[in-house]
């Protein structure tokens, strides 16, 4: 896929291949700047109006912000890219990283790629990375560009630039290299008087060339200037080279060149997957999915969705083992809930870096391990991640690696800026869950009495953890038949505890995917635990909380996402159906009975009610419903969901 070239480090530039795109005038070349300079990030429209207008916006400023956009879409479309590359993003607008490539952005990992080969020992390679770090500099930073938000960005592009020109200048001061210094340095004193560092790297070129007197006047006019202009004596570290110089300090002598040694960052190929799911059972066409995802041209990202129990990790490390040997590069593990700083810590120490080379920094950390992960063919398996803020400093840059990501919730930002491919699971197939009993168990045990494993499978709503679990205590217990733990399970009562193991509570389990709700949407998911029919739609989601059919559909879609709540298919009118599982209603209406009053789970369940009987009641007028059926649900409002008993007159009295 080509990649759209944006220039910042010189004239403000874009392009493809070596074909530039002109681009409009100044208000768009600004915005186009801005959103440069934070590739993957949301810029705001506020943002972007303050700096095409320096705090001084017109009425419109706003509407014009959004045509610049549009006109910059239309753009880069005219030259091949179909698709944004800007996004709209509240509360502005977002360059997609994965469509552009920017002169910034590699210049920042090649830097730290060489500051880490520098304090691995490898000075020829940290040359080689700095020196290219520097030749993608055209001239001052965003030229073209005015605007104070701009130039603040250009002066600090500028300050990293005679950064990383001083610390190449250092090693290859190290190198032996004070020769073909001296015309460089010398230019860059001449443009910058007065940095210091510059000022004592030619010094000490310039004596290590023979030319002890030039160095000494190199001090000299560095020292007048100083005083003239500011009345201060010239800083430490030039008077101490100033006075090693005088002496001949035998330390000043170049060092011998650095023989180029092996860096342990190129040494070290981690190979972190925790072991393959023992009796791994089923998701044959999931794994087939999976295989589909690897791609060899670009960077592809898969992303496993799904519940808690359903068996996202197992599923990861299934097929992650599987592949392994297809990555030389290396194979990285986490759990992302630690924190992407703790991660990227884990991450680099498993690729060789030594612990002082670790900066504190998330952005430097994160810069240091795409740069290792350049050139490497890696796969990366970032588990249970619950916000793509979480995973976005862990994914590499290299079009040769592979991320596999794992979360209960949907992440859009993943799957709208870096294209992942998406597998969202459900539970597993009947014949596979009984299987999967029979792994864990015992095949004679589930071959016994297949009648009540299916029964206990389904019990178990099919899921791969909960399934270990039953099967577990039939393992555990010799002398239990499958019955007898489907008799335990049967009560729902105890059906929670009975399925919960030492390790893995449901309810926690349960809990964790409930943390991110509204107070409406944890109202709505609670009281969808009073229901006991197989499918609801939006009207009794709003029925449930009193409120209108978008609001409810809102929140409806929101426990979706979440996987607390799972789509089944439309009705015949085109209206989306939804079944809450039942292990989770269980859990739902244990949440209501202890949040919600009584008064509040009656007056739930009476609009609910109501509104099924208006229903029939349409039905008997339009069909000739012989009306059988109503006086059945008058008599026994229970057959369609749990109420209690002393609430049925009051059912009866809302129809």
């Amino acid at each position: 896929m080509n990649r759209l070239n944006i220039g910042v480090l010189g004239m403000l530039q874009a392009g493809v291949a070596d074909t530039q795109i002109a681009i409009g005038g100044s208000r768009q070349r600004t915005i186009l700047a801005m959103l440069a300079l934070a590739p993957g990030q949301v810029v705001s429209v506020d943002a972007l109006v303050e700096a095409v207008w320096n705090g001084r916006p017109p009425a419109t400023g706003r509407t014009q912000v959004a045509i610049c956009v549009a006109a910059l879409r239309k753009t880069f479309k005219t030259a091949g890219f179909h698709d944004d590359v800007i996004i709209t993003s509240a509360p502005g607008y977002v360059l997609r990283a994965d469509s552009v490539r920017i002169d910034a952005m590699e210049f920042t990992e090649l830097t730290a790629k060489g500051e880490a080969a520098a304090e691995a020992g490898d000075l020829a390679e940290a040359a080689s990375c700095l020196d290219a770090a520097q030749k993608l500099w055209r001239g001052p930073a965003l030229t073209g560009v005015s605007g104070l938000s701009v130039e603040i960005e250009a002066a600090r592009l500028e300050e990293l630039r005679l950064t990383v020109h001083e610390k190449h200048a250092a090693i290859r001061l190290d190198l032996g290299q004070h020769n073909d210094l001296i015309g460089e340095l010398t230019s860059l004193v001449r443009e910058h008087p007065l940095r210091e560092q510059s000022r004592a790297q030619l010094m000490l070129a310039q004596y290590r060339a023979g030319r002890r007197a030039e160095s000494l006047a190199t001090f000299r006019d560095g020292q007048r200037l100083s005083i003239n202009e500011f009345g201060l004596e010239l800083g430490p570290s030039l008077r101490k080279m100033h006075d090693a110089i005088l002496r001949d300090d035998p330390g000043l002598t170049a060092a011998r060149p650095a023989r180029a040694a092996d860096s342990p960052l190129r040494q070290r190929v981690p190979a972190q997957l925790p072991a393959d799911v023992p009796g791994f059972t089923g998701r044959a066409d999931e794994i087939a999915a999976l295989d589909g995802m690897v791609g060899d041209a670009e960077l592809t990202i898969g992303l496993i969705t799904g519940g808690a129990g359903v068996g996202k990790t197992g599923l990861a490390l299934h097929w992650a083992n599987r592949v392994a040997d297809d990555f030389p590069g290396g194979q990285l593990f986490a759990d992302v809930s630690t924190g992407p700083k703790a991660v990227l810590g884990g991450f680099l120490r498993a690729l060789g870096v030594p612990d002082d080379l670790i900066r504190d920094d998330v952005e430097e950390r994160a810069a240091l391990y795409r740069s290792i992960l350049r050139d490497r063919r890696a796969l990366v398996v970032l588990d249970n991640a619950a916000s793509f803020g979480e995973i976005r400093p862990l994914l590499p840059g290299s079009a040769q690696c592979h991320v596999l990501v794992t979360s209960r919730g949907q992440l859009y930002d993943l799957l709208g800026k870096h294209g992942a491919h998406q597998l969202r699971l459900g539970a597993l197939a009947p014949t596979d869950a009984v299987s999967l009993l029979g792994v864990v168990a015992g095949n004679a045990r589930v071959t016994a009495d297949p009648g009540a494993a299916h029964q206990l499978a389904e019990l178990c709503d099919r899921l791969p953890l909960v399934l270990r679990t039953a099967g577990a205590r039939l393992a555990a217990k010799p002398h239990w038949s499958v019955r007898h733990l489907l008799d335990k399970v049967a009560d729902e009562a105890h059906r929670l505890d009975e399925l919960s193991g030492a390790e893995h509570d449901l309810r926690a389990g349960f809990a964790v995917s409930c943390q991110e709700l509204s107070e409406p949407e944890a109202a709505l998911f609670r009281r969808l635990g009073l229901l006991t029919v197989p499918e609801v739609s939006v009207w009794i989601g709003a029925a449930l909380l009193d409120t209108t059919a978008n609001r409810a559909e809102k929140h409806m879609e929101r426990l979706v996402d979440l996987q607390l709540l799972d789509v089944v298919g439309t009705d015949a009118a085109g209206a989306v159906r939804y079944r809450q599982p039942e292990l989770l209603r269980l859990y739902a209406r244990e949440l209501c009975e202890e949040h919600d009053s009584r008064q509040v789970r009656l007056g739930a369940c009476e609009r609910v009610f109501s509104g099924w009987l208006s229903m029939a009641v349409d039905g008997r007028r339009s069909t000739g419903f012989d009306g059988q059926r109503l006086e059945d649900l008058l008599h026994d409002p229970s057959t369609l969901f749990d109420v209690p008993a002393d609430a049925i007159p009051s059912l009866r009295a809302a129809y």
